[in-house]
């Protein structure tokens, strides 16, 4: 998939975003003494997926093994369907939909990318 400057950086700023709400649930939910599994499942998902993307786009290095790279992809899969509802519901032009719209493509790519890595 050929990607432009801008919508490379488009989507880093989603990922970033995305792993900066998930570090800002995760603290509060452990302050709570709440399960963090699913948030950090994701919020590792979201790390890789970011790293696999700044490489391909910038070369700035990835040093992953096969199982966090699949289980990664398969966490960013399983985000996937949540998004789609998200802006299913959102009203047309509403800022909530363009958010979701870039979050989902953001996802996206950094499943391709992560595919890539396992083939």
């Amino acid at each position: 998939m050929m990607t432009s400057a801008e919508a490379k950086e488009m989507s880093i700023k989603s990922l970033e975003s995305t792993y900066n709400k998930l570090s800002n649930a995760y603290k509060s939910i452990s302050e709570k003494g709440s399960n963090t599994t699913l948030v950090l499942k994701r919020l590792n998902a979201v790390e890789i997926g970011i790293k696999s993307l700044k490489d391909n786009w910038n070369s700035e290095g990835f040093f992953y093994d096969e199982e966090p790279i699949r289980n990664s992809k398969e966490v960013l899969e399983g985000i996937i369907p949540s998004i789609e509802k998200q802006i299913e519901r959102a009203k047309k032009g509403s800022a909530q939909k363009t958010i979701n719209e870039r979050r989902l493509t953001a996802l996206k790519l950094a499943i391709e990318s992560l595919e890539q890595r396992l083939n």
